[in-house]
């Protein structure tokens, strides 16, 4: 085959994939005009969409915290918790949709967690109480975290009905709801969406000279 004609082809896909999936484009901010961050932009199939084939996240100790504060993944994920830190930490959940807990440790855990519910997950350390983290497990490939201006953007999502749903851990109420559709050959969606949000509470954080582990 003649190498113009194989370029040619693969305009053409990329140009049928385009019109057949679609950017959305999500700004959450608070009833007072403040942006969110950290809120779960997710968009599901009406008609409901399989999970894909297994991924690995990290979710890092850092600093005496989690990073990040909140994770989405789709249902089927490996997560892996490195400690870099010094000093061990013991994580722990209850929640759930995974109850499970990785004992005194430092470095990296031999095994990773697989999240295989979908639901809220929230995290702890059994050593540094003020340690806080969350899991939202999702059956859907479709989601994007929002950055410090509310801002989340996804991206080839296919044609078709969906649901949007926004959801953070200290969210006032319940998941903030929008049905929306995509269509062939479409501009971005750009949805502003309202949510309230608790403050987060800070939590004392002794010095590291007294952590004895």
């Amino acid at each position: 085959m003649r190498p113009g004609l194989i370029a040619l082809q693969l305009a053409l896909v990329f140009l049928c994939a385009r019109a057949v999936a679609a950017t959305v484009e999500a700004t959450v901010l608070t009833s007072a005009g403040r942006p969110v961050e950290d809120a779960a932009v997710v968009v599901e199939s009406v008609a409901g969409s399989a999970p894909k084939g297994q991924r690995t996240v990290t979710i890092e100790q850092r600093d005496r915290e989690f990073i990040p504060y909140v994770s989405i993944v789709e249902t089927g994920t490996m997560v892996e918790f490195p400690n870099r830190d010094a000093f061990k930490h013991h994580i722990y959940s209850f929640s759930s949709p995974k109850i499970f807990e990785i004992k005194l440790y430092a470095g990296k855990p031999v095994l990773p967690v697989l999240f295989d519910k979908p639901g809220e997950v929230a995290l702890g350390c059994n050593i540094h109480d003020w340690m806080e983290a969350y899991v939202l497990v999702v059956n859907t490939p479709y989601f994007a975290r929002t950055d410090a201006t509310g801002h989340a953007v996804l991206r080839n999502v296919p044609v078709g009905h969906y649901r949007l749903r926004v959801w953070h851990p200290r969210e006032v109420g319940k998941w903030t709801l929008r049905d929306i559709e995509i269509r062939p050959g479409t501009a971005p969606t750009k949805l502003a969406l309202v949510t309230d949000i608790h403050a987060r509470q800070s939590k004392p954080k002794p010095p590291v000279d007294s952590d004895k582990y």
